[in-house]
């Protein structure tokens, strides 16, 4: 729930709901500005911070810092606070900052999102091999025409008469 707040406070949207509406398969990358490794992956696609733009992560984390430094002085000054607190001190400091607020859980369920990433990446993926092929099979015929280039040309022999 926390990261939903978070999420929320900078794009207007949960993370499931940030995952439903970015996951697009016809965008390069699917949609994704970030992830693990050098060709996107079927994991990659159900993490919202992968598909947070620049000044949207530089806010998250400014968010996050300043919060935890909250906490961190809430602790060194021996406040007890109980974790079924944190997500209505998490709302109040939102508020504070004049952030949005999160007031309910979000319209688009984990599950939902996940699904429909799931999908959005298989028509990805389906697409990323279908050129992939078209390359390898680009590559091939340029390779034969560069053999074909290098063989020596054979003169033709004139057939011998038969008389």
């Amino acid at each position: 729930m926390v990261q939903n707040k978070l999420h929320h406070a900078v794009t207007g949207m949960t993370a499931p709901e940030l995952i439903a509406a970015r996951a697009d398969a016809t965008q390069p990358n699917m949609g994704l500005t970030t992830w693990k490794g050098g060709a996107v992956q079927r994991a990659d696609v159900t993490v919202a911070k992968n598909y947070l733009h620049e000044d949207e992560i530089s806010e998250l984390n400014r968010i996050v810092v300043m919060f935890l430094d909250y906490a961190e002085d809430q602790s060194r000054r021996k406040q007890a606070i109980h974790l079924a607190d944190w997500a209505r001190k998490l709302d109040e400091f939102l508020r504070f900052n004049e952030r949005a607020v999160l007031p309910d859980a979000g319209r688009v369920s984990r599950d939902d999102a996940d699904d429909k990433a799931h999908a959005e990446f298989e028509r990805f993926a389906q697409h990323r091999r279908e050129l992939a092929e078209a390359q390898g099979e680009a590559d091939n015929l340029k390779a034969l025409e560069d053999l074909a280039k290098e063989r020596p040309k054979r003169k033709r022999r004139k057939p011998k008469d038969e008389s």
